[in-house]
């Protein structure tokens, strides 16, 4: 284990954990921290404080993304970045995005305390709007940092106002902080997180070794019946939208079985027309998630869903749009290996696990090696209030995070 990992201070982790989650606390001990909100400006006037407190450099790109940087030997060198996202689901949780932020800020400060000089400069970066919740368009900030363009003006939020100008109101909530065009060279990305999932607390793992991100194919079925009589219509000749969605459904299951318990299967929102209960239902519609980590199975499984769904509904129609598709992302074992390493050479166990969600790394990792550090979360639960990561977790993460860093930068 390195200086770095070993000076790591857990209480003062946690400290400022229990502080950034006062910054839209909710009455039943959760978070609402919407992205670009008054809640998140006076969480990133906190954080740059913090920063400059250690006299670290702070700069926003246009995007909000905000990047805290400890200086390397070779400032010429592209650095390594650390960090997650502040946003909050409405009803959310303490840890999801905010943890990775300040594991990434404690690595700087450990780095510091233990007298390392790295020859790359180390970054922490707070990413704009992963969750989606004001704006629904996920991941904002990791986004516009990959392609080099904000998005467009005309995005508007539940609340009514539009993104553009959210985006100026945070950035002039700072009128200190030096402004940058989105996008710049790194050398590497690491992303910590909670799990949101049960494995490692089930296997008592304090660590997981993240070795890529999901795919994803998400679709929208509406099946197209005939309305009628409940009381009139005989059974033989209906055309019965509900009845035909659940044998569609029936028939997903079947094409989503899966021996070894990697797909994941969901059909999440369905909804019924007219809902009446003595009409039979005139149109159903619902969705299809469906995620794996290899692409063949996705394109292979996801090429079979319209024709076994046009099958299943006969006598009824059925029209099936393929609404999001995300390919896989593998991380590379330049960056796992030092994550593993990392964990190793602090005592901690540790197994290597896919991501089952969206994170900021699967855009970043389109232009530089990267990767996550997971620690477990109590019953997986997470975008709810009572989402908990325990402080010796949380430490043990910032802990390999910190040695991987070294490693990474050096």
């Amino acid at each position: 284990m390195n200086a770095a990992s070993i000076v790591v201070d857990e209480k003062r982790l946690w400290d400022d954990l229990m502080a950034l989650a006062q910054f839209g606390a909710r009455e039943d001990g959760g978070v609402c921290r919407h992205a670009l909100s008054p809640e998140d400006i006076a969480a990133r006037a906190w954080l740059i404080e913090k920063a400059r407190e250690r006299g670290y450099g702070v700069v926003a790109d246009d995007a909000a993304n905000l990047f805290i940087t400890r200086p390397g030997r070779d400032g010429a060198l592209p650095p390594v970045l650390a960090g997650s996202h502040m946003d909050s689901q409405p009803a959310g949780g303490k840890f999801d995005g905010a943890y990775g932020v300040l594991a990434a800020f404690e690595a700087l400060r450990a780095l510091d305390d233990a007298g390392i000089e790295t020859e790359r400069p180390v970054t922490a970066v707070a990413w704009t709007n992963e969750e989606g919740g004001r704006f629904h368009v996920p991941c904002t900030g990791s986004r516009a940092f990959v392609t080099g363009k904000v998005p467009e003006p005309g995005q508007i939020g539940e609340d009514g106002i539009a993104l553009a100008d959210a985006l100026r109101a945070t950035l002039d909530a700072a009128p200190d902080v030096e402004r940058i065009a989105p996008g710049f060279p790194i050398h590497a990305y690491v992303e910590p997180h909670i799990e949101q999932g049960p494995i490692l607390e089930s296997e008592g793992l304090p660590i997981g070794v993240v070795t890529g991100i999901q795919g994803v194919r998400w679709f929208n079925v509406t099946v197209t019946g005939e309305p009628g009589h409940a009381g009139t219509v005989p059974q033989a000749i209906r055309r019965d939208a509900l009845q035909a969605a659940l044998r569609a459904i029936q028939s997903l299951n079947g094409l989503m079985e899966d021996f070894d318990d990697i797909v994941r299967f969901t059909v999440g929102h369905v909804s019924v027309v007219p809902n009446s209960p003595n009409t039979i239902p005139s149109s159903v519609t619902f969705s299809i998630d469906f995620r794996h980590p290899a692409r063949d199975v996705l394109d292979a499984r996801a090429a079979r869903v319209a024709d076994l769904i046009a099958e299943a509904v006969k006598p009824c129609a059925a029209e099936v749009a393929l609404t999001t598709s995300m390919q896989p992302v593998a991380f590379p074992d330049a960056v796992t290996g030092a994550i593993t390493k990392a964990a190793g050479a602090a005592g901690l166990k540790h197994c290597a696990l896919a991501s089952g969600a969206f994170h900021d790394a699967a855009h970043i990792a389109a232009v530089c090696p990267s990767g996550m550090i997971f620690i477990p979360c109590r019953g997986g639960l997470s975008h709810h209030p009572d989402e908990w990561a325990e402080p010796a977790d949380c430490a043990a993460g910032a802990r390999v995070l910190a040695n991987a860093l070294v490693q990474l930068a050096t």
